[in-house]
């Protein structure tokens, strides 16, 4: 006796008895060296991608912001870096401040809000301490790391010497921070004197693209006749915050309290 024949599919193809066989893949598998025709899938953990922050999550966002002001926080030093322009800009007779204060580089900053990740001075510190800067006498550099336990991270990378002209080395601090790869400057930089601190800090807000997400980033920094540094605070809120929106004001008072905990009075031998 002969079976009948199977029953046909809705294209002709023989259906079995769990229904049509599945049909091949239009979009065939992405290859490591091609394009698919659509979005590919990500890997567990990988960030979505998309051109902005509110397509990412708030940590990828800090994560992908500390990674680039790593990068900046190497060039801050403009200042040292570009000591050649100094000379045409600033009369260069006269003595230099006596060494008074130096910065230290405690466990927590910010009233123990953060705590010490990473302190690269030592290293990342050599290039700012041999390179010879003609407004700067005995520099000692400070390149730090801090975390807080919400995920935010605090950065200063700083120097304690002699400064000639420590308005001049806080703003071209500032300008070499901004102007590292992927960073754009949104809101120009401006002075504070927040109250009861005793210092002038300056503040901008950068614009800074890495991986297609674009973030908000506040930088501050400040100088004095022996300390000058760079100060940034990462967070999720002010990553994702429309550069207008941020708090200026705030953002000088945190850098002249990491200034005020930092900075000390150089005791007997304290120099080397």
């Amino acid at each position: 006796m002969s079976m009948p024949p199977p029953p046909q599919g809705p294209h002709g193809a023989p259906q079995g008895p769990y229904g049509p066989p599945p049909q091949p893949n239009p979009y065939p598998q992405q290859q490591p060296w091609g394009s698919p025709p659509g979005p590919a899938p990500q890997p567990w953990g990988a960030p979505p991608v998309g051109p902005g922050p509110s397509r990412a999550r708030p940590g990828v966002i800090v994560a992908v912001v500390v990674g680039a002001l790593l990068v900046a926080g190497g060039i801050v030093f403009g200042v040292v870096r570009l000591g050649d322009a100094a000379d045409d800009k600033l009369p260069l007779s006269g003595g230099f401040p006596a060494a008074e204060y130096r910065l230290t580089v405690p466990k927590t900053l910010l009233e123990g809000e953060y705590t010490l990740q990473e302190d690269t001075s030592a290293t990342d510190g050599k290039d700012i301490e041999d390179t010879y800067d003609p407004t700067v006498r005995d520099p000692r550099a400070v390149v730090t790391q801090y975390a807080s336990k919400d995920g935010g991270t605090l950065i200063v990378s700083g120097m304690w010497g002699r400064i000639k002209k420590p308005e001049f080395s806080r703003d071209t601090i500032l300008k070499g921070a901004a102007d590292a790869e992927g960073m754009t400057v949104a809101v120009p930089a401006r002075e504070f004197t927040p109250e009861g601190y005793g210092v002038t800090v300056a503040c901008e807000v950068v614009r800074s693209e890495d991986g297609g997400i674009t973030s908000t980033l506040p930088m501050c920094a400040w100088g004095d006749d022996n300390t000058a540094s760079f100060v940034a605070v990462v967070t999720a809120e002010t990553a994702l915050q429309d550069p207008d929106e941020v708090d200026l004001a705030e953002a000088a008072r945190q850098a002249a309290q990491v200034r005020k905990e930092m900075r000390e009075p150089i005791s007997t031998g304290a120099a080397g």
